[in-house]
């Protein structure tokens, strides 16, 4: 690295650079707001305390999930396995598309993907706004984990299979 101060657009790029080759577990974080389903695929999503249990989200305010979100009494953060590639790439698709494929049902009045590896349902505690981001910490109400899966991991623009990583051999 050198001494000359780099550019807000050039630290921006970096960062972004930077974030890409960083593999992230993908999330489909999911509310219910006037009757209506909302979703969003993220991937800053992190625990935050045991006592109480509960977990934060970060949601940039142009997300179509924000205003939703901002409104919600609850959410859930599916952690996506393999075998929810579909469930993501429909993500994608506008809004009102996104629950067409997957097996969604409805647990304390919010979407929760039946076949995701783990589902978390919070009610929002607090929520922080920060740069360009809305920051959701949710208290645990509900959870539930299938151990048979692998998660879905999102590295470098694509997604990425961390079970077939190749071991290294431990340590003498």
């Amino acid at each position: 690295m050198s001494d000359a101060a780099q550019s807000h657009a050039e630290l921006v790029e970096a960062f972004r650079e930077s974030m890409r080759h960083v593999a992230a577990t993908v999330y489909a974080v999911t509310t219910k707001d006037a009757g209506q389903r909302y979703g969003i695929l993220a991937t800053a999503v992190s625990s935050l305390s045991f006592e109480p249990p509960s977990l934060l989200v970060c949601v940039n305010r142009s997300a179509s999930l924000h205003d939703p979100l901002e409104r919600a009494e609850r959410f859930c953060v599916n952690v996506l396995g393999l075998g929810n590639r579909d469930v993501a790439e429909h993500f994608m698709l506008p809004r009102e598309d996104r629950f067409d494929v997957g097996d969604w049902t409805e647990e304390l009045d919010v979407p929760v993907l039946a076949t995701a590896q783990s589902s978390l349902i919070c009610r929002t505690a607090h929520r922080h706004s920060y740069g360009t981001h809305t920051i959701f910490i949710g208290e645990l109400l509900a959870a539930r984990h299938r151990e048979d899966a692998t998660p879905l991991t999102y590295f470098d623009r694509d997604y990425i299979d961390i079970s077939q990583a190749p071991q290294r051999p431990a340590d003498s």
